[in-house]
């Protein structure tokens, strides 16, 4: 048995194998409205990455809202940008291997409470582009690229709802710009680096699967819309499948996702494991309100909530939800659900 921050090198790819540096603090600047920023949407990507055609996105079920870019390291990554302010900003990040379809039914019921939502495509997911080469994902680049569509559209006081990678980013992310960010929810995540907590059950794994997990990742057999309805239990449609596969129309885009995985941290030596250690310290402090709720039926990270209750001080006295017919992705099992019961907390706080 491996120690446990080995086990989040394994969660998002054994899911679908097995389920069958900036500074602390961020001065915010005033919340104001942003114009989409385009950046030459008619020129192609950088020679070291592909873009996904704009086809492979026409008609895709309950996904008809506008696309907006901005430039980040010579890449152009996409985002959401739905509703107005008159509540508040809410910024929703994605996992792996899903983009930002994965909150389609979740965005109207937000947008019809008041609220501006920013939903990002990770760089290598969604309408953003996919760099080619491997070495250019890192834990790092990710966190940065949040960091800066923040910056570019000036928001403040956001909500944030993270699940699985937007977890590890979003989390991380908040806990370096803490002046950002009010309201938090986490579904099915955790932040490398943490502490051992009495009484919590890490997530399964050993070396076999390790290793599994490994070869999986390589196989043509790998399969992105595979990854989400194994570790969903509603059965998805096909139309739903293939939207999820999508963005990703030849294997040479599949880099992120077969990549991403490979960057969580191992251990003190890895990047971004210390960036975790210094994030649990921000939230052992952290006293604005904060939400778990998670899809029980997550057989590594159904669990994980109980980090956030034992250490995070502003979980207390909060309606914490967990469902036992939900799994990982429970965006998918339970989408407008948990949107309409994160607006009523909102409107409780």
């Amino acid at each position: 048995m491996r120690p446990f921050f080995i086990c989040c090198t394994t969660i998002l790819i054994l899911l679908s194998w097995s389920l069958g540096a900036c500074s602390a603090a961020d001065p915010a600047s005033p919340q104001q409205p942003a114009d989409p920023v385009e950046t030459n949407p008619g020129e192609g990507p950088p020679p070291s990455a592909l873009r996904t055609p704009d086809e492979q996105f026409s008609g895709l079920p309950g996904y008809t809202f506008t696309p907006h870019y901005f430039e980040f390291d010579g890449l152009r990554v996409h985002y959401l940008d739905e509703g107005v302010d008159d509540a508040g900003v809410m910024l929703l990040l994605h996992g792996e291997p899903s983009w930002s379809y994965l909150y389609r039914e979740m965005i109207p019921v937000f947008v019809q409470a008041g609220y501006r939502v920013i939903a990002p495509d990770l760089i290598g997911f969604g309408r953003s582009d996919k760099p080619v080469e491997p070495a250019t994902y890192s834990y790092q680049l990710q966190v940065d690229m949040i960091k800066a569509l923040i910056q570019q559209l000036g928001v403040s006081d956001v909500r944030l709802f993270v699940q699985d990678w937007g977890g590890l980013i979003g989390l991380r992310v908040a806990a370096e710009m803490p002046a950002r960010f009010g309201p938090i929810v986490a579904a099915n995540t955790i932040i490398p680096g943490y502490p051992e907590v009495e009484g919590v059950e890490p997530p399964l794994t050993d070396d076999a699967l390790v290793e599994a997990r490994e070869e999986y990742l390589q196989s043509p057999a790998y399969s992105v819309s595979g990854t989400l309805q194994r570790a969903t239990v509603g059965e998805l449609s096909p139309e739903v499948l293939a939207a999820y596969d999508a963005p990703f129309p030849e294997d040479d885009y599949l880099t992120g996702p077969r990549t991403l995985p490979l960057v969580i941290p191992y251990g003190p030596d890895d990047e971004g494991y210390a960036e975790g250690q210094a994030a649990w310290e921000v939230f052992k402090t952290w006293e604005k309100p904060f939400l778990t709720i998670y899809g029980e039926r997550d057989r590594l990270l159904g669990s994980a909530y109980g980090y956030f209750l034992a250490l995070v001080p502003g979980t207390e006295g909060q309606p914490h939800l967990t469902y036992a017919d939900a799994g990982h992705f429970i965006q998918e099992d339970k989408g407008e659900e948990i949107a309409s019961y994160v607006v009523a907390w909102l409107e409780d706080l």
